[in-house]
């Protein structure tokens, strides 16, 4: 399986286009890698899954119990209406929905982390302020997460 890492920065065009990092470009193990879903993400980032990964998101939402559940239904209608599919164009570019860019207060500027089955795109401000809140060091979530 192929997994994304590093960290990019980028700018958006006025389009409201991203290149996608060379690196992020070459998923040969898989036939739908010029394919992507661009997904609000948490924290005030976006996300953006190779098709094949977002079949396993979709997988997940199709098991919550939307019949029965507010929270449920709430979730998934959020998630997936503000969900757009996105192929990468000659350039190596995918395009970014307006309304996408607008709930992570994108204008310009972003910074684009490889993390494991996903990319997530950041305005710099906002990632750093992310980064800034975190009540824990690095090492001390290490410590709680991997003893």
């Amino acid at each position: 399986m192929f997994t994304f890492k590093g960290t990019y920065s980028f700018s958006i065009d006025h389009k409201g286009r991203l290149s996608v990092p060379v690196k992020f470009r070459d998923k040969s193990d898989s036939p739908t890698g010029e394919h992507y879903v661009i997904a609000r993400g948490f924290e005030g980032c976006l996300y953006v899954y190779p098709r094949d990964a977002w079949a396993q998101v979709e997988e997940k939402l199709s098991a919550l119990k939307t019949i029965s559940d507010p929270h449920a239904r709430y979730f998934v209608r959020t998630l997936l209406s503000n969900a757009a599919d996105s192929k990468i164009d000659k350039l190596g570019r995918i395009t970014i929905p307006q309304n996408l860019l607008d709930l992570a207060g994108i204008k310009k500027d972003v910074v684009v982390r490889g993390v494991l089955e996903k990319i997530e795109i950041w305005d710099p401000e906002i990632l750093k302020k992310y980064e800034e809140s975190q009540p824990d060091s690095y090492e001390d979530v290490a410590r709680q997460l991997l003893i």
